[in-house]
């Protein structure tokens, strides 16, 4: 019946499910993949198709193969799901896919229905209950006659059809029994439903178990259609598999409302001990199961009426009011969220909106990019000025729109895959926002803008998968005045993949400045200046498809981005001097990868080592202006301190070169956060601690290679921890915050990943407490940590696949990947020895001794300095540390510090940058792998479109409020639409309700303390506001134009009587002076005339005497 065991099956053997079958829209997810409905291209039948993806060849799971066993054996069953076939797909660009055709059962799972009924206050008959049990049984039945046992039975896998008919499924984790083998020993299933022998297994290996674990099963499945949920779901999973055995036997939450024949009938199935436990036979002749005998076909009847009047409710059911306008041309439609079909279908509405080059689709208040792979002609000044201040449905969906919303403290997120087109988004959400900002000082507008791409030739390289691609997280926060202007920027730099430098996986490159740098020296004849070979490829650039002549030196392209580069450089604000240090110190490191190492034999020992090319060593030494001499002690030998008495110990080959790489990495890594801090220093003009932030989070994509090393698994963490944000921000926070204000809003079933999370960064048992655990062991090896791994890690999400060595694959929310675990130890210590340090600290050049004087901080960065600026000036705060050096392990934080502690470090301090705003969501779309322009790959975006919770995020847009404003602050913001300016209202529910029946909104909520409101109306009251604004500014502006005439008329007058005041002034004084002139010359006359008269007098009188 069975094919033997052990025998894989041949996956080209099966046909291609294309010819046959094709995909409508989703239903659900299974315990190996997502679930589809699909049509039948022959004659028109429907079916389900659960779709196992991405498949690995070389890794065949013994459950889907006991699964496809199980279906083409016993699946001719009535309480069994049909079996079509299975179907193999292959597919080069997004993996090979195995689609297992089943039974379309859509009328949901027996979970649903008893929750569905416990929710509109009514519970499942007993009669009903016994019915569903009955059919359970015979399925069970037909595999235990058969010599299978199911090992997950639960209410959802118990799935109903339309018809009334009852179906086990989900045979992934079921076990065939062999007549020379009659028990299972291994622990699979549930946790909440698995039986105590079967939770024994994973703890007793002597411990067996037989078919009447099922039986147990069926008895949670039963407390499940009573209560709705199985015993201990308020418990964590682990937790519950710990008291399932320990605690006595679980019986329905309220036994006395039910009959005792439903309460035996459970503790039939409960008995712990399962040698005494009935099997599947017995139970069919229990009393409570045999009352259905004779009535089968009144109650499939009734059962069907519930089916339908389930799913008629779940149709109907969505929130109050209708404001927002559907719109029937999907084609046409500019907002997800408008839509009353949500199914995965409407891709098609965002391929028919690319096929226009029209790439930006909301959803709701969040923004879809689908990357057109070519420049568009929408980003002109034009269109600057377009969507500035402007209703958002008065213009097509663009990124611009989004900058304009996020022009208040708010936080922009850019997520997608590698190649999706973050780094783009980012640069223009700058640009915009600089305009927005309106710089008085157009220097500092132009520094902003060319601050990412200063960065991004420095953190960003040439993956397999996008030439441009991010190796580092950037938050960059635009600083702006109380007024809008914008008066300064910061950069934050996270997780700079330093392993980079001096190793690239096949057909990648290093960082982009490498290149750069290279043919803009050779360009200006500067290579030898900085002791570059021009006839041979630095180690760390090597790449058998990259030749150093025609690829890098005489490549046209890195010369114009090197004399960009340098501009950057200037109009930001670096010295001359800093920049020639940059140039050696990347030479340096460049150099330095080509230091060779030889063995050297003794007559003691043979682990020394020695260099064989010193020239490359003095080169190396010269650029760094260090003594070269000591440079190769501090490479071949190092410094162990014992009872007070320094000890040198030589280093063999492979340990020298290691040194020789962690002072590469670490010389790069403290660069790129000395480039960043400096850049923070001169772009911080002023500081106003009223002032208004916004951040730009852009970061590297989740990525899958062929190979993925540690530097992909902190890559895919990083998007687990964004896209948890965004789960929790998008659905969790605002779900509890609908129940904690008895809103009654529709609830929104989403994927949460924070039990990954948790596998990821628990303590101490996560995968990095794991691996720093075992980087502290000095006989540690990479086989030992994956084994740790597999010991420890007790979840689905983690596996190990087969014939894969030091591999271990992970479930994450974008898909699974396969990561190999060769190299993690290294790259997780990356130490960089004290003897390093300390030579490094004796350099002559400042900029070498800056990188190793100050201790690193817990993200891995180098320190940045605390000051404040004023009118340009820096000045250093009281007691800030100056250029003393720490110790050379405080330097490298060596003992305590390890690349994941840097990392968790980094999530930390990322997070509670994302948290501290008000969020703006950009959901970046990679439309194919090939990156070419005008295509679109409808299943990679579909895939994008379900891992990141596009659907359901329009879900509870259209049905959820987005927007919660506490009382007073929306009283504090609205109020003028509806009370004069002079009032103060009192902050109440009645004074929020008129503001919003002012302004003739609808289908808004009341909370106990919050307004709740849809998307479209807090930008529909923003409106209004700023009318209303406009409106009094108008008016204001002619009320004061009238007071000033008037008062202008006022003075006229006033200066008029001055004038004549003043010339009556004028006039009496000129008067008076001519009077005092004509006076005065009068006596002046009269003085002659008396002069004249006594001489004439005294003349006569002399004459007489004579």
């Amino acid at each position: 019946m069975f094919p033997q065991s052990g025998k894989s099956i041949v996956f080209d053997n099966f046909p291609d499910p294309t010819d046959t079958w094709e995909i409508i829209e989703t239903i659900g997810k299974g315990t190996y993949g997502k679930v589809y409905k699909v049509l039948n291209k022959i004659d028109g039948s429907k079916a389900a198709v659960k779709i196992l993806d991405p498949i690995h060849v070389s890794d065949i799971d013994e459950e889907i193969e006991a699964e496809y066993n199980i279906l083409m054996a016993l699946s001719d069953h009535a309480n069994v799901v049909k079996f079509f076939g299975m179907y193999y797909k292959k597919d080069v660009k997004c993996g090979d896919q195995l689609w297992l055709v089943l039974e379309l059962c859509n009328g949901g799972s027996v979970t649903d229905l008893a929750k569905g009924m416990l929710k509109r206050g009514d519970r499942m008959d007993e009669a009903i209950i016994a019915y569903i049990l009955h059919e359970a049984l015979m399925g069970l039945q037909h595999l235990h006659i058969n010599k299978t046992i199911h090992r997950d039975v639960k209410g959802n896998n118990i799935l109903l059809t339309t018809h009334g008919g009852i179906k086990l499924v989900d045979f992934g984790v079921s076990a065939q029994l062999t007549n020379t083998r009659l028990r299972r020993n291994t622990s699979v299933g549930t946790p909440f439903w698995m039986a105590p022998e079967v939770i024994a297994c994973e703890q007793q290996l002597d411990s067996t178990y037989d078919a009447r674990c099922d039986v147990w099963s069926l008895g949670i499945t039963a407390i499940e259609l009573g209560d709705g949920d199985p015993p201990l779901s308020d418990l964590h999973p682990m937790r519950a598999l710990f008291k399932i055995p320990r605690n006595p036997p679980p019986t329905l939450h309220q036994p006395e409302l039910w009959s005792d024949d439903f309460n035996d009938f459970i503790c039939k199935c409960l008995i712990k001990d399962f040698e005494l436990r009935p099997n599947v036979l017995d139970l069919l002749q229990h009393v409570f199961i045999k009352q259905i005998v004779g009535r089968e076909k009144i109650l499939q009847k009734q059962l069907i009426e519930l089916i339908d009047l389930n799913q008629q409710i779940g149709v109907i059911e969505k929130t109050r009011g209708g404001h927002m306008k559907t719109q029937t041309d999907a084609d046409e439609v500019e907002d997800l969220a408008t839509l009353e079909v949500l199914d995965e279908v409407r891709r098609s509405t965002l391929q028919s909106r690319y096929g226009r080059d029209q790439i930006y689709t909301y959803v709701g208040d969040i923004l879809i990019a689908v990357n057109p792979f070519h420049k568009m002609e929408i980003y002109t000044p034009q269109y600057t000025k377009m969507y500035i201040g402007a209703k958002r449905t008065a213009n097509p969906p663009h990124i611009f729109a989004v900058a304009d919303v996020a022009y208040q403290s708010m936080v922009c997120f850019d997520s997608g895959e590698s190649g999706a087109g973050k780094t783009e988004g980012a640069h223009l959400l700058v640009q915009q926002l600089t305009v927005l900002g309106k710089a008085n000082n157009r220097t500092l507008q132009e520094k902003i803008l060319l601050v990412n791409s200063l960065v991004e030739a420095f953190g960003n390289a040439c993956t397999v998968i996008n030439d441009n691609s991010s190796r580092f997280g950037k938050y960059l926060e635009m600083k702006f005045t109380n007024g809008g202007t914008v008066a300064g920027a910061k950069i934050s730099e996270y997780l700079l993949e330093k392993s980079r430098v001096i190793h690239q996986a096949a057909g990648e490159r290093n960082f982009h400045i490498f290149y750069y740098i290279y043919a803009g020296l050779a360009d200006r004849k500067k290579l030898a200046h900085y002791k570059l070979s021009d006839s041979k490829t630095p180690k760390y650039l090597w790449n058998e498809h990259v030749k150093l002549g025609p690829d890098i030196v005489n490549n046209t392209f890195y010369k114009e981005q090197f004399d960009a580069v340098e501009q950057c450089f200037k109009v930001i604000g670096f010295t001359l001097e800093e920049l020639g240090s940059v140039y050696s110190t990347l030479a340096a490191i460049l150099n330095s990868g080509d230091i060779e190492f030889s063995p050297v034999a003794s007559e003691h020992q043979t682990d020394k080592s020695d260099i064989s090319n010193i020239s490359v060593l003095e080169n190396v030494a010269s650029l760094l202006c260090i003594r070269s001499d000591e440079l190769q002690e501090a490479l071949t030998s190092h410094c162990v301190v014992a009872r007070g008495e320094t000890i040198v110990r030589p280093n063999t080959v492979e340990k020298a070169a290691e040194v020789r790489d962690a002072m590469g990495k670490a010389l790069y890594g403290r660069l790129f956060s000395w480039i960043v801090n400096r850049i923070n220093a001169l772009l911080q003009i002023c500081v106003e601690d009223k002032g208004l932030n916004i951040g730009i989070l852009d970061i590297f994509g989740f990525e899958n290679f062929k190979k993925n090393s540690f530097e992909q698994l902190c890559i895919n963490i990083a998007n687990e921890q964004i896209q948890f944000y965004f789960n929790q921000h998008i659905f969790a926070w605002e779900q509890d915050e609908y129940l904690n204000e008895e809103v009654d809003a529709r609830m929104i079933e989403y994927e949460d990943n924070r039990p990954l999370l948790d596998l990821f960064l628990q303590k101490p048992m996560g995968m990095l407490s794991l691996l720093d655990e075992e980087s502290r062991f000095p006989q540690a090896t990479d086989q030992t940590l994956v084994e740790k791994f597999d010991d420890n890690l007790k979840t689905k999400s983690f596996w190990r696949p087969k014939r894969v060595d030091l591999g271990f694959g992970i479930h994450h929310y974008a898909g699974k990947v396969i990561y190999n675990a060769a190299g993690f130890l290294a790259k997780n210590r990356d130490m960089l020895p004290a003897d390093i340090v300390l030579l490094l600290r004796s350099s002559e050049n400042e900029l070498t001794r800056k990188l190793v004087t100050h201790p690193l901080t817990k993200t891995g960065k180098e320190a940045e300095r605390v000051a404040t600026w004023k009118l340009g000036r820096r000045i250093r705060q009281p007691g800030e540390p100056g250029d003393t050096p720490c110790h050379p392990r405080e330097t490298t934080n060596m003992r305590t510090q390890t690349v994941a502690s840097y990392f968790r470090y980094s999530l930390m301090d990322l997070l509670s940058k994302m948290v501290a705003g008000q969020p703006h969501f950009v959901r970046c779309i990679k439309p194919n792998n090939d990156r070419q322009a005008n295509k679109f790959d409808r299943e990679k975006v579909l895939v994008q479109l379900r891992y990141t919770g596009v659907l359901e995020t329009a879900k509870i847009r259209r049905q959820g409020y987005s927007h919660r404003i506490l009382f007073a602050n929306f009283i504090k913001r609205y109020y003028i639409l509806a009370f004069p300016a002079h009032e103060e209202p009192a902050v109440t529910q009645e004074t929020c309700s008129t503001i919003l029946e002012k302004a003739k909104l609808e289908n808004w909520a009341m909370g106990k303390t919050k307004v709740f409101l849809k998307y479209y109306h807090v930008e529909h009251l923003n409106l209004i506001v700023q009318q209303a604004t406009q409106r009094i500014i108008l008016v204001q502006a002619y009320v004061r134009g009238w007071l000033g005439a008037k008062r202008y008329r006022r003075i006229l007058k006033e200066r008029e009587q001055s004038a004549l005041v003043l010339q009556s002034v004028c006039r009496g004084y000129l008067a008076k002076k001519k009077y005092k002139e004509l006076v005065d010359e009068k006596n002046k006359a009269a003085t002659k005339i008396q002069a004249r008269y006594r001489g004439h007098k005294e003349r006569k009188s002399f004459k007489r005497k004579r």
